[in-house]
């Protein structure tokens, strides 16, 4: 049987849940993994430190025993997927004035509202928009923040056409986008914000698929004026099945990534 030579990543759908619930596991996640990387740079301080002998034999029993020491602990890569009930949260530099409502109508309507430590301004999270939360080590894989995230963009771009629709980038703001070169049509469908510590992602991206984008009328999505928010229900004018659309994406994300999802 043949072994893969690939990245594992844990994945996982939670279906739906608290938005507060998820940021907690993603912390824990996250934590985790600083942790395991903080033990392996300790045991490789630790055995440089004890290097005393001299002489190139010498040297090169560290250098073995380094490398036998330190493969056994590792960083676990994840991919969470989940719904939330309804949302807004709102980025570490964000700008308040953006959400355009107040408390005490957000609690008659029922949605809840978090100031998070991730990227980006203010959006909203509901029911059938497809939330992906990876954790990956990106010293196991690059360490360049803006190539995550174009990789996570192509992600979303690919799903979109298998649909028939094409995604792009718009010059300066991060997420995915339609018509993005056409003022007054420009639409964004979806939204993209992560925090990373120690080159350990989270947080992720939300993408619009039969989402009931009313709620977005009460904030200005990411801080960008003057543009609109769609989904793959308004652009196709149907209601597409949640399973399908998470299967393509989890494809399409082991293929930018060349990971495997286990």
């Amino acid at each position: 049987m043949e072994t893969s030579n690939k990245q594992g990543v844990l994945f996982r759908d939670l279906g739906q849940i608290e938005y507060r619930n998820a940021w907690d596991l993603q912390e824990q996640l996250l934590q985790e993994n600083v942790a395991v990387k903080a033990e392996i740079r300790n045991r490789k301080v630790a055995l440089q430190d004890i290097s005393s002998p001299s002489g190139e034999a010498a040297g090169q029993l560290v250098i073995n025993a380094i490398d036998n020491e330190v493969v056994a602990p590792s960083t676990t890569h994840y991919l969470l997927f989940v719904e939330h009930p309804p949302v807004y949260t709102l980025g570490k530099s964000g700008d308040i004035e953006n959400v355009l409502i107040s408390e005490e109508e957000r609690a008659a309507k029922g949605i809840s509202f978090y100031h998070t430590n991730r990227g980006g301004d203010i959006t909203f999270h509901g029911k059938e928009q497809l939330v992906g939360y990876p954790i990956l080590d990106l010293e196991r894989f690059y360490t360049d923040i803006g190539k995550y995230l174009r990789n996570l963009e192509d992600v979303i771009i690919a799903t979109m056409a298998d649909y028939g629709l094409k995604g792009e980038r718009s010059p300066g703001e991060t997420g995915v986008w339609m018509d993005a070169a056409i003022k007054g049509k420009e639409r964004k469908i979806c939204a993209m914000g992560i925090r990373c510590s120690r080159w350990v992602t989270m947080h992720g991206f939300a993408f619009n698929v039969n989402t009931d984008l009313s709620y977005f009328d009460y904030i200005i999505p990411c801080g960008i004026q003057n543009k609109q928010v769609t989904s793959m229900e308004k652009e196709l004018g149907r209601k597409l099945e949640m399973k399908e659309v998470k299967e393509r994406v989890k494809h399409h994300f082991e293929r930018v990534f060349d990971v495997e999802l286990i």
